[in-house]
């Protein structure tokens, strides 16, 4: 399974989010506001560490973040051809905004 995070670490659906894909054990792909989470200073405790973790790059660009820093190491920058190979390959997608 495969989540989808948009929603910052700073609202309600955002730590909903991150907290039924941790519980599920689903990969997550950040998006829009949910990068945040990819650079949070608790990033690698909101995930487990066998989750696979995903934030577009392009989107931790346009809010001034800058790829791999601050990130733990489960977490993976991609482009927007990977995330649709994710979406592809995944046998179930939940979005969580």
């Amino acid at each position: 399974m495969l989540f989808i995070i948009k929603s910052a670490p700073d609202t309600p659906e955002g730590r909903r989010g991150v907290s039924l894909a941790k519980e599920s054990g689903a990969d997550v792909v950040l998006l829009q506001n949910g990068v945040y989470f990819a650079n949070a200073k608790n990033a690698g405790q909101a995930f487990a560490d066998e989750q696979k973790v995903y934030v577009i790059e392009e989107e931790s660009r346009l809010r001034g973040l800058h790829a791999g820093k601050g990130r733990p190491g489960n977490i993976k920058g991609i482009s927007y051809g990977e995330f649709v190979g994710l979406l592809e390959n995944a046998d179930k997608v939940q979005g969580t905004f």
